[in-house]
């Protein structure tokens, strides 16, 4: 008995010890925030802890957490800004979780293995997420919601997907899923949202999607699926929005018919940026049923255009960039009964006059780059945005008198004449106004100055005559005034007011190529909001006003072609990226801020102006006198014998130097082994291993500016790495393409102290790729070159593996959080004409941030392309040219389309060979993404210097680059492949100038001769009809592709139109 009572006293001390112990879901959550490495706003941190448990089993009080009895019911923590890297199977124990919220945050780790069975929604998009889904989660049938948009997730989508079948919303997009869309996800009966958009996903498009009766959102663009559209999904959907737009759909119907019909429930339809070819005139009228949006631009489409009298509800029609043509259909543009808010015909082929435009409901119409004909419509019914641009119009501006309501209007390269009507009342909305290159000309009208919002102004191209528009400049609405290319003349004289320059907004002002003169107003020092300043081509004479160093905004100044005279401002804005006082009459010394422009900014002209230490570069050398002088024939002569002599001299003495370098043994600099040999071909390399680098004290800090070793590790999948970077104290600088030797002499000065250890985390976006940190340490670097951005190397690990190492330069690399995000979008590219990035490695100082990437040989377009003492190989052949400009066209379209981003540093340098085929892969892409905004400035600044600078950027105070400045620099890549010139070099004309090599080609063109620009290389195979063909061709596109921002083609255009030659 007394056994009994002890063990019942025993029993009754133990139970109440063990409910005190924390509960399976509370262990599971704390397991969760042991993974938090950061909480900016305490949300987590400060709330979850062990004095406000609740010993029920959960803990209620927790933010984020709700309950459901004793059990965790819900866990959400969106938009909280956490830096965490967890293991999501933790949430396996919530076993009565329903929902697990943790979207936009920065959090890493793997999709769990396993989920709860009671969970129904599961949302962790806009994270960091990154390796393929588990081949296999469990039987989950109450997940009703599954979002993993915008994470690194990759691989394809799993089969495991089709057997949720009670999901009703699935998000994929903005990941980089491969492979293609499996079939058995069209079995998912009640999914009612469908993402897949912005993905790598290939092949066709399943069949069924049209079965799928629940079925209200298909969202698949911006992947490279391919194949034939399938037309009974249009007619048989039960979808209300359907987008498969960047994709590379087909259309192979017989009957040349596209489109015969489209279900009456979908609203939302945009197959934009395909292949599409075909008419949308069928047999019987086209029925657009309930459609709201139809957006089909950037198509193959032809022929004219069906009626659209039972358009009831359309409200956006887009259809541009097609291969329309005809007339524009009456009851698009008269019908007052269409409820058409916006319409876009743009970049077809359509003709005939256009009368007038009557629907009160169309607020948006685009007809520009068509062949439209006759004058003016008469009225423009509701548009408040009007763009005729690049048409045949002709006549005078008097049908404006009668158009209302306009804020945004272009009648810019059209034929129009006469001046510009004297009447404000139906301008007091605009905000856009575009007449150039047109003829219009008489005086620039003073009620210009009346239009109470005008913001941007372009008159430029046109016949404009008289005085300077004062009042313009007053106006405290206009930000960007464009008169260049006029008749007007005079001397420039500010209105007497001192407060202008807290009334004008002006940031670009050009007037540029007319005939002004007399002494530059002082005035225009009171515009101290101008970025852009340019009044070249004029006569204005005297010397620049002082006034002009107030200008601290200002990006850009061009001076050029008049008559002025004196010293050169010392103090002008530090912010200039463009600067130009050639073709005048300056005196003196150039001033030490400007000395960072190359001397074509100066010269030619300005005979007594000295320009001291001009900067290393293409135009070095040409510092001469714009004046020209008689020469005599004999002087000519002599110049000329002399010159090849000294060429003689110069071929005889690289022969000797490079039979001294083959022949001469490795040489010993101290007790240290510093060896010079060629890698790769690609001209000498510096070959520095960690074993030859002599150790200096462990407190020092490594710098880029010196070579070192980083050791140590870091924990979770960190390391250390072996960083190299020659010493600015020694003079050392390399390019890969120059050609240049160092001798071992001059290595030997090389300060190359590094600590004993120092800590970091090497991170991979490639998962075919694993090495150690060590391994790295290990590896010898051998200088490749240097940027603007850093310096780079190539470095081989034990076990053979070839990578190149880009050390970026100290506070060029964003903050880690953001730098992390951005990499991320790397991670996993493949793709056969993109160089992949394999990781980086982030050090612990400002210094230390490494880019790893696919070491690629024989070496860049550059090193193969100019004519220059150390070009590789023979001359390019037109056939190896073509291929490299489609290989390169190819990598670009994957960048713009398959992963969204602008290359941004587009340069032939960047562009790499690869392997005797010589397939071009691009390189250096999106380095803006992980660089500050100075950084992006300066690497946007020497791209300018080197001739690859779209205008618009120049323009910019806040320049990023974008897709169509990549477009502006493989045209001017094209033009090289086609010259065989440097995009940089000055080409001397025939008036014994120099122009650029994009003004060159335009020049040649503009007078009937493109041919004379082809490579001398190149004459002997335009005999075939093909290459001769082909090389026009490819001028033509190349041409397209620096045409001004609008103009520009995207990428999948100029790809296409490569591949069909």
């Amino acid at each position: 008995m007394k056994k009994m009572i002890r063990v019942v006293l025993l029993v009754l001390c133990i139970v109440p010890a063990m409910s005190q112990l924390p509960s399976q879901d509370i262990l599971a959550l704390l397991e969760f925030k042991k993974g938090i490495k950061h909480d900016p706003t305490g949300f987590v941190l400060n709330s979850w802890n062990e004095e406000s448990i609740d010993f029920n089993g959960c803990p209620s009080s927790w933010n984020g957490i709700m309950c459901n009895g004793g059990n965790v019911a819900g866990v959400v923590l969106d938009h909280l800004s956490l830096s965490a890297d967890i293991d999501l199977n933790v949430f396996a124990n919530l076993t009565k979780l329903v929902t697990l919220s943790i979207s936009n945050n920065s959090i890493t780790g793997k999709f769990p293995n396993k989920l709860g069975e009671m969970l129904s929604f599961l949302d962790i998009s806009d994270n960091l997420f990154n390796s393929s889904l588990p081949p296999d989660i469990g039987k989950v049938n109450s997940l009703m919601n599954l979002s993993l948009a915008g994470n690194s997730f990759s691989g394809s989508i799993p089969d495991w997907i089709s057997e949720l079948s009670s999901l009703k919303s699935l998000d994929l997009s903005r990941n980089l899923f491969s492979g293609p869309i499996p079939p058995s996800i069209t079995t998912l009966n009640n999914l009612v949202y469908l993402n897949l958009s912005m993905n790598g996903l290939t092949k066709k498009i399943p069949k069924g999607f049209q079965d799928m009766i629940a079925l209200e959102v298909l969202d698949l663009h911006g992947n490279t699926l391919e194949g034939d559209f399938d037309l009974e999904f249009l007619l048989f959907t039960t979808s209300v929005h359907v987008d498969l737009s960047g994709n590379l759909l087909t259309s192979s119907n017989q009957d040349g018919k596209f489109l015969p019909g489209i279900s009456d429930t979908v609203k939302y339809l945009n197959l934009s940026h395909n292949r599409l070819k075909g008419s949308l005139v069928s047999g019987g009228l086209l029925k657009f049923g309930s459609l709201v949006t139809m957006d089909l631009s950037y198509n193959q489409l032809s022929g004219e255009l069906p009626s659209f009298n039972f358009a009831y509800v359309l409200q956006i029609l887009k259809l541009s960039n097609n291969q329309f043509s005809g007339f524009i259909p009456n009851d698009l543009l008269k019908d007052d009964s269409l409820v058409l808010n916006e319409l876009d015909l743009s970049g077809n082929n359509f003709t005939g006059p256009m009368s007038m435009i009557m629907p009160s409901t169309l607020k948006v119409l685009n007809l520009s780059n068509n062949h439209l004909t006759g004058e003016l419509p008469l009225v423009t019914g509701g548009c408040t945005v009007l763009d005729l641009s690049n048409n045949n119009f002709e006549g005078s501006l008097t049908k404006l008198v009668k158009w209302a309501n306009i804020e945004f209007l272009d009648l810019s390269q059209n034929r129009l004449t006469g001046s510009f009507p004297e009447v404000t009342s139906q301008f007091l909305r605009l905000n856009h106004l575009n007449l150039s290159h047109n003829s219009l000309n008489s005086t620039i009208p003073k009620v210009i100055t009346m239009f109470p919002r005008l913001e941007s102004l372009d008159l430029a191209s046109n016949q404009f005559n008289g005085p300077f528009p004062n009042g313009l400049l007053s106006m405290p609405t206009l930000q960007e005034l464009y008169i260049n290319g006029n008749q007007l003349s005079g001397n420039i004289e500010f209105f007497p007011d001192n407060s202008l320059s807290n009334v004008s907004k002006i940031r670009v002002l050009d007037i540029s190529r007319n005939q002004f003169g007399g002494e530059f107003p002082e005035s225009f020092g009171l515009l101290s909001g101008v970025e852009v300043l340019d009044v070249s081509g004029n006569k204005f004479t005297g010397t620049l006003p002082e006034s002009l160093t107030g200008l601290t905004s200002l990006v850009s100044l061009d001076v050029s072609g008049n008559h002025f005279t004196g010293p050169l401002l010392k103090n002008l804005s530090d912010n200039l990226t463009r600067f130009n006082a050639s073709y005048n009459d300056f005196s003196g010394v150039v001033p030490e801020n400007l000395r960072k422009f190359p001397e074509s900014s100066f010269f030619p002209g300005n005979s007594n102006l000295q320009f001291p230490n001009p900067p290393a570069g293409p135009n070095s050398g040409n510092s001469t006198s714009g004046k020209k002088k008689p020469i005599k024939t004999v002087f000519k002569v002599l110049v000329i014998v002399a010159c090849v002599i000294a060429v003689v001299i110069l071929i005889l003495l690289a022969v000797f130097i490079h039979y001294m370098r083959v022949s001469r043994r490795p040489v010993e600099v101290g007790t240290k082994d510093i060896r010079r040999h060629t890698v790769g071909g690609s001209g000498g390399a510096t070959a520095v291993s960690s074993g030859d680098i002599r150790k200096g004290s462990s407190s020092e800090a490594i710098t880029p500016e010196k070579i070192g070793v980083v050791g140590g590790g870091g924990g979770g999948g960190g390391g250390a790495v072996a960083s190299f970077s020659p010493s600015k104290t020694s003079g050392f600088s390399y390019s890969p393409d120059s050609g240049d030797s160092y001798t071992v002499e001059n290595l030997a000065r090389l300060d190359v102290r590094s600590p004993d250890r120092l800590a970091g985390e090497l991170y991979f976006l490639d998962d075919t790729v694993s090495f150690s940190p060590e391994e790295l340490s290990r590896a010898p670097a051998e200088v490749l070159g240097r940027s603007s951005h850093g310096t780079s190397y190539r470095a081989t690990l034990d076990n053979g593996l070839l990578l190149t190492v880009k050390w970026l330069r100290e506070g060029v690399a964003k903050q880690r959080k953001d730098f992390a995000k951005e990499a991320k979008k790397f991670a996993n590219i493949r793709h056969p004409n993109v160089v992949g990035l394999r990781g980086y490695y982030w050090g612990p100082t400002q210094h230390e941030k490494l880019i790893l990437s696919d070491y690629i040989s024989p070496g860049s377009l550059a090193s193969f392309l100019y004519d220059r003492p150390g070009r590789k190989g023979p001359p390019l052949t037109w056939a190896q040219r073509l291929k490299i400009a489609v290989d390169i066209s190819r990598g670009l379209n994957y960048l713009h389309f398959d992963r969204a981003i602008p290359h941004g540093n587009l340069k032939s340098t960047n562009i790499l060979l690869d392997g005797q085929d010589l397939n071009a892969r691009v390189a250096d892409y999106c380095l803006h993404r992980l660089m500050t905004q100075a950084g992006t400035i300066e690497q946007i600044l020497d791209a300018g210097v080197l001739g690859y600078r779209a205008p618009e950027l120049a323009a910019s105070k806040r320049p990023l680059p974008s897709f169509k400045s990549d477009i502006y620099a493989f045209g001017v890549i094209l033009l090289e492949l086609l010259t065989g010139k440097c995009a940089g070099d000055v080409v001397a004309g025939e008036g014994g100038g120099g122009v650029d090599l994009n003004d060159w080609v335009r020049l040649k063109v503009a007078e009937g001769r493109g041919a004379d620009c082809f490579e001398a290389v190149l004459m002997t195979e335009m005999g075939t009809p093909a290459a001769d063909k082909g090389m026009k061709e490819v001028l033509g596109i190349a041409l397209r592709c620096l045409r001004p921002l609008s103009e520009r083609p995207g990428i999948k255009t100029v790809y296409e139109d490569l591949s069909s030659i």
